[in-house]
């Protein structure tokens, strides 16, 4: 089969894609064939050797979608043709409230969705809502998931609480935002782009600000007043505003630090609010179940930047890395 495989981590440009041999799925473990893949910033960091416990070579990608073709042993419930959509997320654990010490995810240590063909155990596939398309279905995993954790579990969100999603455009803030406006939240989103800014605001976004204006924060408290939850993966300086916009009793859920370590927290900002500060990292499959769920009942659509092929993932990987997309990159595997 055709595959991405990583050897060195110098660089997107050292993926190779090239002639592997096809999995044959163990015992407990499914075949798909896959359709579409999908881009994360992981599978970039990975390129790069930033990322813990790196083991090479591996094939890469988190996210997938396609069809079962072939059964391991003690796979009852699956059945070959199944349209279907993988959670990358190995091994949560027991308990919903973090995972274990086993957890890991598809694409390094473990061969992922970058080839034709992936095995995977049987509890990680899950059906593909019928109304996505491949590439949305592809596209919906692992930012998906994170994002509904951060949305939901972690961060408790209620209808008509006012929630900020900083620097959209990337997927977890998009998929995000849609899951909040599903939600009945009013939402506010920050970016770089006027022009992502509006798009924001065609998916349901009340209105947002351009972060590199001066005193930004300040333009959100004029039009909001403060934020009951905020869903952060952006980390750094910005952090400090995010406290100072949280209302009293606020949550603030991170996920992600693209911007690198917060300097001088000022910690009385934090406890005379009375707020918290929660970390989370992608989902447990009962988040993932109930992703699925959300997208399905209000027919939820991820939103797609773009498609390359998956002989481009070096390109493809490049432009990921400009910032300027909005939605998920995915790549088309050849049939």
């Amino acid at each position: 089969m055709k595959a991405i495989v990583l050897k060195e981590a110098e660089g997107p440009e050292k993926v190779c894609y090239e002639e592997v041999d096809r999995p044959k799925p163990k015992s407990g473990e499914v075949l798909v064939k896959l359709k579409y893949a999908a881009l994360n910033r992981r599978d970039f960091f990975i390129t790069k050797g930033l990322y813990p416990k790196m083991k090479l070579p591996s094939i890469l990608g988190a996210d997938g979608a396609g069809e079962i073709v072939e059964l391991g042993a003690n796979t009852d419930k699956l059945e070959p043709g199944m349209e279907v959509v993988i959670n990358p997320g190995l091994n949560w654990g027991r308990k919903e409230e973090y995972s274990s010490s086993d957890f890991n995810i598809l694409g390094m240590p473990v061969d992922g969705t970058y080839a034709q063909y992936v095995s995977v155990p049987a509890e990680n596939i899950y059906k593909k809502p019928q109304h996505l398309a491949w590439q949305e279905a592809a596209s919906l995993p692992l930012a998906g998931v994170t994002a509904y954790r951060s949305l939901f579990t972690r961060g408790q969100v209620k209808q008509g609480e006012n929630v900020l999603i900083p620097g959209i455009g990337s997927g977890v803030a998009l998929f995000a935002l849609q899951m909040a406006v599903a939600a009945g939240a009013n939402v506010y989103v920050t970016s770089s782009s006027e022009e992502k800014i509006k798009h924001a605001k065609r998916l349901g976004a009340v209105d947002g600000v351009n972060y590199r204006s001066k005193d930004w924060d300040k333009q959100l408290r004029n039009q909001v007043g403060s934020f009951e939850l905020i869903i952060d993966g952006v980390g750094g300086p910005s952090f400090n505003q995010f406290i100072k916009v949280i209302s009293p009793g606020g949550r603030i859920v991170s996920f992600g630090a693209t911007t690198g370590p917060v300097p001088e927290l000022v910690l009385p900002r934090m406890f005379f609010k009375n707020m918290d500060i929660r970390g989370t990292t992608m989902g447990s499959p009962e988040d993932f179940s109930r992703l699925l769920d959300l997208y399905t009942s209000h027919q939820l659509q991820p939103v797609v930047d773009q498609s390359f092929p998956l002989e481009q993932t070096a390109k493809a990987l490049n432009y990921m890395d400009e910032g300027t997309s909005f939605g998920k990159i995915v790549l088309k595997i050849p049939q």
